[in-house]
């Protein structure tokens, strides 16, 4: 009986492998969601690089308009907001500015008798209150656009869900977030502040 079967079964066995009806059809439903993604993908990628282009373009330039003894802050991000918002469209944006007296000074803690060389101000270990707001920072700019020949570093950051987004993916997945920055001097308009020089102690 068990050779009658197979004899019976090789006919159709050939057959079956013979016959391409509907191969297209199974090969495209493999292929096109993979072709589909990589697509996506590049166009993901597309709509990154050139907005990053644009908002770093946009933010240099407003940061030498607020290097102007007339800048106005809210302006210049304003039109950076303007540039950008065609690109990424439902975006949030969110802009910093830290003053510093020169460049050198960026990213330095005020000046602290690090007595215990922990590289942090405590234990009643004296320091120098640099920037004049009554405790010691281990950051010493001061938010905000500074005064006449204040160093200031303007970050704006823009946060998007991307127009390609993959379907089925976690929501975080298709969430960007850009950053740009400029670094510039404030004109000479008047006398620069100098840093402060109280002494204080921390706990």
């Amino acid at each position: 009986m068990i050779v009658i079967r197979n004899i019976k079964l090789r006919p159709f066995a050939r057959h079956l492998c013979d016959d391409r009806k509907g191969v297209s059809a199974i090969e495209f439903t493999l292929i096109a969601p993979v072709f589909l993604m990589l697509t996506m993908g590049v166009f993901d990628i597309g709509q990154m690089g050139y907005g990053l282009a644009v908002l770093n373009g946009a933010v240099q330039k407003a940061a030498r308009d607020s290097s102007l003894e007339t800048a106005n802050t809210e302006t210049a991000d304003n039109l950076v907001k303007k540039q950008i918002t065609p690109i990424f469209p439902g975006g949030t944006f969110r802009s910093t500015r830290t003053s510093y007296y020169d460049f050198v000074d960026i990213g330095r803690p005020e000046r602290w008798n690090d007595a215990n060389n922990d590289g942090d101000c405590n234990n009643n270990e004296s320091y120098v209150d640099e920037n004049s707001n009554g405790h010691w920072d281990k950051e010493i700019g001061q938010n905000g656009n500074g005064g006449a020949s204040d160093v200031v570093v303007y970050r704006f950051t823009v946060t998007y869900k991307s127009a390609f987004a993959i379907p089925f993916m976690p929501n975080q997945w298709n969430e960007r977030k850009l950053t740009a920055t400029a670094i510039r001097k404030n004109q000479p308009f008047a006398n620069q502040d100098g840093y402060g020089s109280t002494a204080g102690t921390c706990s």
